[in-house]
C-alpha cells in the first residue's frame, strides 16, 4: 500500500507510516510487557512481519529505560496487535531477510557472530534452523539470485549455499544496513557510520 514500516526502538514499537506521514502502532508490547526495541523487519506475502527484538541502550534515550527482558524473533501476522516468538535461542538476533519465494528466513545473531536460515511454515512458524554462515550481521538484504549481503565489516557477499563469493569494502567501516533500489532494483544503497553510498549492481534485489 506505499506505508513506511519502521523499528522505533525508543517506543518498543513497530509502526506504519501513510503517505500523509500519520502512524500507526503496529505492536508494542508481547504478552503485557515491553518490547526491548524492535530493530528490523521483514513482510512477507501475507501481510504479516518478522521482526528482531534486541536490547541497546541508547546514549539519546531521554528515560531510563525497563530492565530487558529475552532477545527475541516475533511474527506478527497481518491484523494482528500481537505477535509470537518464532525463536528465542538467538543471543541477540539483529538483521533480518526473507527469500524471494517466501519460503526462507534469514535471521543474523549480531552477538554471537552467526546467521541463521529457517524453513517458514503456513501459520509463520519457523522449522529446520540451520547455520548459514558463521558471520554476524546488522541490517542484510537478498538480491534476485539467493545471495545474501550481511553488514559490518563492509559489506559481504553470500551465495545461496552460504558461501561467501564477495566483499564490498568501505573505508569510513562499520556498514549498518543496505537496500535495493532504483526503477530496476539494480542499486544497492548503503547506510554506513557517516554516510549513505550507492553501488550500480549487476543483479537485481528482490521485490
Amino acid at each position: 500500500s506505499g506505508n513506511l514500516v519502521a523499528c522505533a526502538d525508543e517506543e518498543g514499537q513497530l509502526v506504519s507510516f501513510n503517505s500523509a506521514a500519520e502512524k500507526t502502532v503496529l505492536t508494542q508490547g508481547y504478552k503485557g510487557t515491553r518490547l526491548n526495541g524492535p530493530n528490523d523487519c521483514w513482510i512477507d506475502s501475507k501481510g504479516g512481519i518478522y521482526f528482531t527484538d534486541p536490547y541497546y541502550e541508547r546514549d539519546y534515550w531521554k528515560e531510563p529505560k525497563p530492565k530487558p527482558h529475552k532477545q527475541n524473533v516475533y511474527y506478527l501476522p497481518r491484523g494482528a496487535v500481537e505477535s509470537f516468538i518464532v525463536d528465542e535461542e538467538i543471543i541477540k538476533p539483529n538483521g533480518i531477510v526473507g527469500s524471494a519465494d517466501g519460503k526462507h528466513l534469514f535471521v543474523a545473531d549480531i552477538e554471537g557472530n552467526k546467521t541463521y536460515k529457517y524453513e517458514i511454515q503456513p501459520d509463520g512458524k519457523l522449522s529446520n534452523k540451520k547455520l548459514f554462515t558463521a558471520m554476524g550481521s546488522d541490517g542484510m538484504t537478498i538480491d534476485d539470485r539467493g545471495n545474501v549481503y550481511l553488514t559490518g565489516n563492509g559489506v559481504t557477499i553470500f551465495n545461496p549455499e552460504g558461501e561467501k563469493i564477495s566483499h564490498i569494502p568501505i573505508e569510513e567501516g562499520w556498514t549498518g544496513n543496505l537496500c535495493f533500489g532504483g526503477k530496476k532494483r539494480n542499486e544497492l544503497f548503503i547506510t554506513a557510520s557517516k554516510g549513505v553510498y550507492t553501488l550500480p549492481m549487476l543483479v537485481n534485489g528482490i521485490k
